[in-house]
């Protein structure tokens, strides 16, 4: 056994070229995998050439285009590359210089699509120098552009930092030309006329004047060089990188005097070596700034399992079969509802989900429009101001210009999982189970005109149209059906409308802590009621009668805010509230019921209208003797 270094620089006899050849020290050999001796070969491997390179080898490229041995082979030039190997192996035998053969399993490349092998070579393309961007460009990712994907920021600075030159040769038939002129010497024409003609040549004729006219009749007239005594040319056959040729696209936004940077830049999460790479790169060496302000990635769908869709594995969802059974809006609230800045797991289970959240949502919108119908309320004449509400009605338009400021600031951060939970919240915590909840027994009982009632209406306007704008961009189909069906005072579609501006109220500090502990006390109410209910001491809510205790601070804040009607706020017949430490107990409730508006009360009429009811239904016959 022995060290690599103590053989660095001895020779050996290269049994099939018959030359002397050196034993060259690589790092990237380990004591730890095989012999510790490989054959190395500079112009089929990363590794390789940079060993030749080290010790001041050219790489020597054995195999053609084709995949066919070239003259470097020697004796085997013409051979295709599989069939060499065995060649070698042959002549090796014959010679006896051939020890032993053994057929080794271990990973080789292959081709994605054709699943065959691939091997590596080295030959010359064009590169654009990434040293002399690289502290620009990375001053702009670390202080100049703003990264929405918590990963974004980190993950680009080290692309950049990291990489090497950029080969932005291709070998292929067909793309954006790479403008170099080659003379007889095969030597490049780098000069700037010669670029500067060409380019006025393709801005003149397009792109494919490169390939329909021979070299010389792309350069200036009369130009002649050198290097070519004889004047002839020759044309460059690679062709761009096509991510330099989107990583150019920026250049269409000055040329059509858009802003510039732009806004944003939006696409997959692959896009950081992409896109995003290629734009910064391009946009920096030429301008000396990044193409855009932001940058934001989104993640791509997988099956409810989180693996990948495959056609061959049988995992693919067809979105057609989901907005058919479910519709447009129920596929795009799936998208709201995930974090679409990860990868997105879609299946039959999130679909229920978000069609069950969908539901709750066209429920909530169909009974505000139910109480705020055109033949019912109008705005322009029914609505109470603000400041004539109760404070319980303020309260609530309070936490709404809260929704409209949040979700607001959610859509310029692109966080539209946040809004979603934002408008569903305030929707179904609010609005339905609270201020809708309890203010059903005003709109359904109280007189047409009463004020309380329009106060009431006017909150539910307020909310109706709020939400039917913020909805509109995700819930677009729904949206604009709604506002076919509402008293709005605004244009044709919803879609013409702007997103709701947040107010200014006055006491909004003071009215959103008050709603807090509002809820948190209705909801100590709300669990007694349905012990209550479990015990089969009461059947309904409004056979209760609550003695609440509470706090003075508590007590006095719902007397402030509710007065006489803490039982309607309660959904109970009859409340007794008294200071003390906070306790609630829920008694049956003493009277008659109204048949009308289902409470209990000690004073009803012959007919079995407690006094509220009895007064509104003689309005009636008032107006109908009139």
């Amino acid at each position: 056994t022995f060290t690599g270094k103590e053989i660095e620089g001895v020779t050996y006899h290269h049994v099939a070229l018959d030359k002397e050849c050196p034993c060259l020290l690589g790092t990237h050999v380990t004591d730890e995998d095989g012999t510790g001796i490989v054959h190395t070969a500079g112009g089929h491997g990363m590794d390789d050439y940079l060993v030749c390179m080290k010790n001041g080898m050219p790489p020597i490229c054995t195999v053609d285009e084709r995949g066919y041995m070239n003259e470097e082979a020697g004796p085997y030039q013409g051979m295709f590359f599989e069939d060499c190997s065995k060649a070698i192996i042959h002549d090796m035998s014959e010679k006896g210089y051939l020890l032993k053969v053994e057929n080794i399993t271990h990973s080789y490349p292959h081709d994605d699509r054709l699943k065959k092998k691939v091997i590596f070579r080295a030959v010359k393309q064009w590169f654009c120098s990434i040293e002399k961007v690289r502290e620009q460009a990375l001053d702009q990712i670390n202080n100049h552009v703003k990264w929405h994907n918590s990963f974004g920021q980190k993950r680009m600075n080290n692309m950049i930092a990291d990489r090497g030159d950029w080969c932005i040769s291709r070998q292929r038939l067909w793309g954006v030309p790479i403008p170099i002129i080659y003379c007889e010497d095969n030597s490049p024409i780098m000069e700037k006329k010669v670029f500067d003609h060409i380019a006025e040549l393709m801005n003149e004729y397009g792109s494919n004047v490169w390939f329909e006219r021979d070299a010389k009749d792309l350069l200036p007239e009369g130009y002649t060089n050198e290097k070519s005594p004889n004047g002839e040319f020759r044309k460059e056959t690679d062709i761009m990188d096509v991510w330099f040729d989107s990583g150019s696209s920026w250049n269409e936004l000055i040329a059509r005097g858009d802003s510039y940077p732009c806004d944003l830049y939006f696409e997959g999460s692959d896009q950081y070596r992409g896109w995003f790479n290629s734009s910064l790169i391009v946009s920096t060496a030429v301008n000396g700034t990044a193409p855009y302000k932001e940058v934001l990635s989104h993640g791509y769908v997988v099956d409810s399992k989180g693996e990948k869709m495959s056609k061959s594995v049988g995992n693919v969802v067809n979105p057609m079969d989901i907005i058919n059974q479910n519709g447009a809006d129920v596929f795009r609230l799936w998208a709201m509802s995930s974090d679409f800045k990860e990868d997105l797991k879609l299946g039959p289970s999130n679909i229920k989900q978000v069609s069950d959240q969908y539901r709750k949502i066209r429920n909530t919108f169909r009974f505000l429009l139910g109480n705020v119908n055109g033949e019912d309320f109008n705005p322009s004449t029914d609505m109470v101001a603000f400041e004539n509400l109760e404070r319980v009605d303020q309260q609530v338009l309070v936490l709404l210009n809260d929704l409209v400021r949040d979700v607001r600031k959610d859509v310029l951060e692109y966080n539209y999982l946040s809004a979603n939970k934002h408008l569903m919240y305030f929707m179904v915590n609010i609005l339905s189970s609270y201020y809708c909840d309890f203010t059903k027994d005003i709109l359904y009982v109280s007189a047409k005109d009463d004020h309380r009632r329009r106060q009431v209406q006017s909150v539910y306007w307020n909310c109706a149209d709020a939400l039917v704008k913020l909805w509109a961009p995700f819930l677009a189909f729904t949206a604009e059906e709604i506002w076919t069906h509402f008293s709005h005072l605004g244009t044709n579609s919803v879609h013409y409308e702007e997103f709701p501006e947040v107010k200014e109220y006055a006491e909004a500090e003071t009215l959103r802590d008050e709603i807090k502990r509002l809820l948190d006390i209705r909801a100590l109410v709300t669990k007694a009621n349905e012990e209550a209910r479990n015990e089969k001491l009461i059947a309904s809510s409004q056979e209760a009668k609550i003695l609440l205790t509470l706090p003075r601070e508590d007590k006095e804040l719902v007397e402030k805010n509710l007065g006489a009607a803490v039982a309607q706020w309660l959904i109970v017949s009859q409340v007794e509230l008294v200071e003390g430490e906070t306790a609630v107990k829920v008694e049956k409730a003493s009277g008659e019921k109204c048949p009308r508006c289902w409470n209990y009360d000690e004073h009803v009429d012959e007919n079995g209208l407690c006094p509220r009811c009895h007064a509104v239904m003689e309005g009636y016959k008032l107006i109908h003797q009139n």
